[in-house]
């Protein structure tokens, strides 16, 4: 598992978040937990509304962000976040929250087929990190969906993007 390194600047994103324990209820990829939910939600929110939003910086692109707090090893719980990439967060409406991206490389890996529901956390932080070079103290990593994403029906057929914020590990 080998990620392309890609310098970004600082970015928005405009969504709805979720904090707790998203697996409680149900476990695994479904929209029946609380990511799933979160997804319904803001799915169902960005195409009643989309005619009163901004434009999205990427049409069709929405993103996952898993922002891991003190709780997530205590407790299971962490805060997850799904939106779109934006210009200005100040023409964002109340309802939707604003995260805003650090600028930083990032390991882009792309996930392929089974490989999306697989352990890759595990592959990235425990086998790939180490030895790379890097260290990653931002606290999160996201997932980027685009047309290549077709859906967990259709997993076989998808592709998805991890990226993992980075420093140099001499840092």
């Amino acid at each position: 598992m080998q990620p392309k390194i890609k310098p970004y600047p600082q970015r928005f994103l405009a969504g709805f978040s979720f904090f707790g324990n998203p697996f409680e209820q149900y476990s695994g990829w479904t929209e029946e937990n609380e990511i799933g939910r979160l997804w319904v939600r803001y799915m169902a929110y960005m195409s009643q509304h989309q005619d009163d939003l901004p434009p999205a910086l990427e049409s069709g692109v929405a993103y996952e962000v898993h922002i891991y707090h003190p709780e997530m090893v205590e407790k299971g719980e962490f805060e997850v976040f799904v939106g779109h990439l934006i210009y200005d967060p100040q023409q964002i409406p109340t309802i939707l929250s604003v995260k805003t991206l650090p600028a930083a490389p990032y390991a882009v890996f792309t996930m392929r087929g089974q490989e999306i529901v697989s352990d890759w956390g595990t592959e990235i932080y425990m086998d790939w990190l180490p030895g790379s070079g890097f260290r990653s103290d931002f606290g999160f990593n996201y997932q980027r969906y685009d047309e290549n994403f077709k859906g967990l029906d259709w997993l076989d057929d998808s592709t998805l993007e991890v990226h993992i914020p980075l420093q140099p590990a001499n840092t």
